[in-house]
């Protein structure tokens, strides 16, 4: 049977977009309300209402939910490629490779950190939902690099304080188009839900404060090698940042890459890496870090550059 949910629109969601204000209220993700008020189950004040239509406060809201899909569960299946680079009673920190995603959920059936660390006898915390138990951030499926989980309680919480207060420092390399000028600065753009794309993000006006710092560290003819300093983590937050000041990530033809420099490169996926992550260990709060090396597609990517430029 379905569930029908009638609240009002409380003060703080006044003027916010249908999918984003519901999302927040029932604790279900954007996508899904969206789904919802496209397929006529969300009414305000008695009348349907679209995803990107605006919240009044004190309207009354009904929404028919779908029966309750069960969570997507953690399966213990080996990753080829996943790498422990350390791990104590506390954490575990690896390198993970591309095609990968770090959690469970809807729609992926592909290989996940998670699982890949269970089928490794890893166990870690039990905090957070099911299927990402013990996971303080994430990389996109298409970014290798280095990321760490929780595998005590007490680190959990630490780490997760940590991510939110950014006293973590996340370094990434990225190869991005052309040359940025200056070959040093700062991206200060705010991020949110691509406006007619659901599936991927963009500088906004009124999205959420994101800021990136970059630094080149090489430069070829057609891109620049550069490194990234996180001082948000939005999501895609390098790959929108760059596409927007018009130097995307080469071979993310997501975010307008060129697709003939990405074959020539033969990049499948865009040239993004995390490249280092340093935080005080939840144990004795002292500073570790943790670095990884370039996979083979991204080096080969650079050795191509190289070669050409030479």
């Amino acid at each position: 049977m379905s569930d029908l949910r009638m609240l009002p629109v409380p003060d703080g969601l006044e003027g916010m977009r249908v999918d984003a204000g519901l999302a927040k209220l029932l604790g279900l993700s954007r996508n899904t309300v969206a789904g919802l008020a496209e397929s006529g189950e969300v009414l305000l004040d008695g009348a349907p209402v679209g995803k990107s239509d605006r919240l009044i406060a004190g309207g009354l809201v009904e929404v028919t939910l779908p029966d309750a899909r069960p969570e997507p569960e953690v399966v213990a299946v080996p990753v080829e490629g996943l790498r422990i680079l350390h791990q104590d009673d506390d954490i575990v920190v690896v390198d993970k490779p591309i095609g990968v995603a770090v959690h469970p959920s809807p729609g992926w059936e592909g290989p996940t950190v998670i699982g890949g660390l269970a089928a490794a006898g890893v166990r870690i915390a039990t905090s957070g939902a099911a299927e990402r138990q013990g996971v303080v951030h994430r990389l996109d499926a298409g970014t290798t690099g280095v990321m760490v989980a929780a595998k005590s309680e007490h680190a959990y919480t630490a780490l997760k304080r940590a991510f939110k207060e950014r006293t973590v420092e996340k370094r990434y390399h990225a190869l991005v188009q052309g040359h940025p000028d200056p070959s040093s600065g700062t991206i200060d753009a705010p991020i949110d839900r691509h406006p007619k794309h659901d599936y991927k993000f963009a500088v906004v006006s009124g999205g959420k404060p994101s800021i990136t710092h970059y630094e080149t560290v090489e430069a070829f003819r057609a891109a620049s090698l550069v490194d990234v300093k996180l001082e948000t983590g939005r999501t895609h937050q390098i790959r929108v940042h760059f596409s927007a000041v018009r130097h995307p990530c080469a071979g993310d033809l997501t975010y307008g890459a060129d697709p003939v420099l990405a074959r020539r490169l033969q990049l499948g996926r865009q040239w993004l890496h995390a490249r280092m992550l340093g935080f005080e260990h939840p144990a004795d709060g002292q500073w570790v870090t943790f670095t990884s090396d370039y996979p083979d597609d991204l080096q080969h990517a650079l050795d191509t550059l190289r070669e050409q430029d030479s």
